[in-house]
């Protein structure tokens, strides 16, 4: 069976087709930044994306009619349990809605999948999104009334990863308890009890800091900051966009952040130390999560490649469990074998 998968970033769109479970092509666009900046909603690219999307796959040699199914990443969506849905107009509106996900490109890529299924009589899917949420309802709780925890993390990557650990350790991921560390531009970590993320720490709202983003900050300087005189958007940019690594060395590059450390430069080396430890404290709550009994932790995402921050984070934490790590991404394959499961009867799709 013919799949084809999306996955709608910021400035770029990721296309690829698979044959069952065998990755055939793989692209990811590049969009004219003067059209990118010329719009104020994601909705506004929608024309020029969808036009780039398809001009790759028809040069990639293949037709809209040849695919049996699409699968799309999903965005910031209401909550939903993990798992494979149908795109309904529902999760549309929900895509576009400004206080849910409207601001995020990813609402497109379903937007466009739901069309291709429409014209051409096929499945169009979403998996595990953005807004996926298997927390208990102790892990809910903020510890100040009104404000309550929410789940939004890498869940896409986060639970393909956690199944290709689960079969290095041969066994399936539902009998697993599993702590998986997501290591990109954001940066999330998930404790994986028995198949459902029971425990989770996102840089966008709490936990270690990632490369632009300042994840958990000291609650009074916090109060001081937003008290400065700036603007609530000019705050939540500067938290989501330029805190993290980037506020202190002035990059979002790992790659760029050790070629200073190589030129001995101590600030980076300071911060590179402090972005592995606070994430390798992170696991150490996603294990008291789990009672300790931790049977892998698997570490992923693009910083993964950097043998020198793999090596840190495990200094810390190699005693709790073995490590695997996993470099890159697998949120494309995971997307086609979603699809796949549902085609093949091995899973009921769900309707968001």
């Amino acid at each position: 069976m013919l799949i084809l998968t999306l996955n709608l970033g910021s400035t770029s769109s990721k296309v690829a087709i698979f044959e069952d479970d065998y990755e055939l092509f793989s692209e990811t666009v590049r969009h004219d930044p003067e059209l990118l900046a010329k719009t104020k909603k994601p909705i506004d690219q929608l024309s020029f994306r969808k036009e780039n999307i398809f001009e790759a796959i028809e040069y990639a040699g293949y037709s809209l009619e040849d695919f049996d199914a699409v699968c799309s990443r999903g965005g910031l969506l209401k909550p939903v349990e993990s798992g494979t849905y149908k795109i309904t107009e529902k999760a549309l509106k929900d895509a576009q809605d400004v206080n849910l996900g409207g601001r995020q490109p990813h609402g497109l890529g379903l937007l466009i999948a739901y069309e291709i299924g429409k014209e051409y009589f096929i499945p169009a899917y979403f998996c595990d999104p953005v807004s996926t949420d298997e927390l208990r309802d102790v892990a809910r709780v903020s510890g100040f009334k009104g404000m309550e925890r929410i789940s939004r993390f890498h869940a896409l990557n986060h639970k393909a990863v956690a199944r290709k650990c689960a079969e290095t350790l041969g066994r399936p991921y539902e009998e697993l308890n599993l702590i998986g560390i997501h290591l990109g531009g954001g940066t999330s970590v998930a404790a994986h009890e028995k198949g459902k993320c029971i425990e989770i720490h996102d840089c966008s709202e709490e936990g270690a800091f990632s490369m632009d983003r300042a994840g958990h900050l000291p609650t009074n300087q916090l109060v001081d900051y937003c008290m400065s005189g700036k603007s609530e958007e000019e705050i939540k940019y500067t938290l989501k966009r330029e805190a993290g690594v980037f506020s202190y060395l002035g990059t979002s590059d790992m790659m760029e952040v050790e070629n200073k450390i190589n030129e001995g430069d101590m600030e980076a080396r300071l911060i590179f130390d402090a972005f592995a430890y606070q994430h390798a404290k992170c696991v150490g709550e996603m294990a008291a999560a789990m009672r300790f009994k931790v049977d892998g932790i698997f570490i992923t995402g693009g910083i993964a490649y950097s043998e020198r921050m793999v090596h840190m984070i495990k200094y810390y934490i190699e005693d709790l469990a073995p490590v695997y790590v996993y470099p890159g991404e697998e949120e494309m394959r995971s997307l086609a074998e979603a699809a796949l499961r549902v085609l093949r009867g091995e899973e009921k799709s769900k309707t968001y």
